[in-house]
């Protein structure tokens, strides 16, 4: 069995070169590492405990990272090397102890899920030699399930998926088509994704073995500089769904007078 883990990176060097050693002193090492790095030729091959990483790497055009694409591109990478479980794995994240073991056995034991883990944030200075020490830390994010380690829980709210950690196998991957890559930039392509998972027949399940820690870094709230780029995807989300996501950004920038409602649709102000 071979198990990938696939990230895309854009600067955050220093998060990332956290996320490499402690996936090398997991309790279950990747086969395969593998960083997507969009537009930073900063980022290159090396190894770090052991585990070696590979490094493919995608331009970034005008309308901001392709984040879907550059996804998509790693998949395809680990897989052509004969990956039987793929793990995605945002850059800013610590791997906990036991994340990738959790996801390799969930998935290929019941092959047709699309699996997520939990995912804490954790505060400014938290700093771990070990990925053992990682669940002292442990407080994931309130607004998602958060089933305890050894437990599994049906995804009940498709909306709730993130592409911060999640797993699953090759065939189901085909099965979702992967990311949209008409999503570029920030926002709407995990949602999007979930959407087409769910009509394809995929379930989502919460794996509370699978636990995920977020590098703190600065974020604004918010997310202003990505205005642009939720009014596209968003637009686009809404033109295939019927609705439109991330409507608590949305909301919040209407108070900030920076965008405005018209009819069904959104606007800049």
């Amino acid at each position: 069995m071979r198990v990938a883990v696939v990230t895309i990176a854009h600067g955050r060097r220093h998060h990332l070169a956290g996320q490499h050693r402690m996936l090398a002193l997991g309790s279950r090492r990747p086969d395969l590492y593998t960083v997507v790095a969009m537009g930073d030729e900063a980022i290159v091959p090396l190894e770090d405990h052991g585990l070696a990483r590979d490094v493919v790497r995608i331009e970034v055009g005008a309308h901001g990272l392709p984040l879907s694409a550059a996804r998509n591109l790693g998949v395809a990478h680990v897989v052509a090397q004969g990956a039987d479980v793929v793990i995605l794995l945002d850059v800013d994240c610590l791997p906990g102890f036991d994340l990738v073991a959790a996801y390799a056995d969930a998935a290929l034991a019941m092959p047709g899920r699309l699996w997520s883990g939990p995912v804490t944030y954790l505060r400014p200075g938290a700093a771990v030699d070990h990925p053992a020490e990682l669940a002292a830390l442990d407080r994931p994010h309130a607004a998602r399930p958060a089933p305890r380690p050894g437990e599994m829980l049906v995804a009940t709210r498709p909306e709730l998926f993130w592409s911060l950690s999640f797993a699953l196998t090759p065939a189901t991957w085909q099965r979702t088509g992967g990311f949209d890559e008409a999503y570029v930039g920030y926002g709407g392509e995990d949602t999007d994704l979930a959407r087409r998972a769910t009509a394809a027949g995929v379930e989502l399940w919460w794996l509370g073995s699978a636990r995920a820690y977020h590098q703190h870094h600065a974020v604004s709230s918010p997310p202003v500089e990505h205005l642009d780029a939720i009014l596209r995807n968003g637009r686009l989300f809404r033109d295939r769904w019927g609705e439109w996501p991330m409507l608590g950004w949305l909301t919040a920038f209407e108070e900030r007078g920076l965008v405005r409602r018209e009819g069904d649709d959104w606007a800049r102000a």
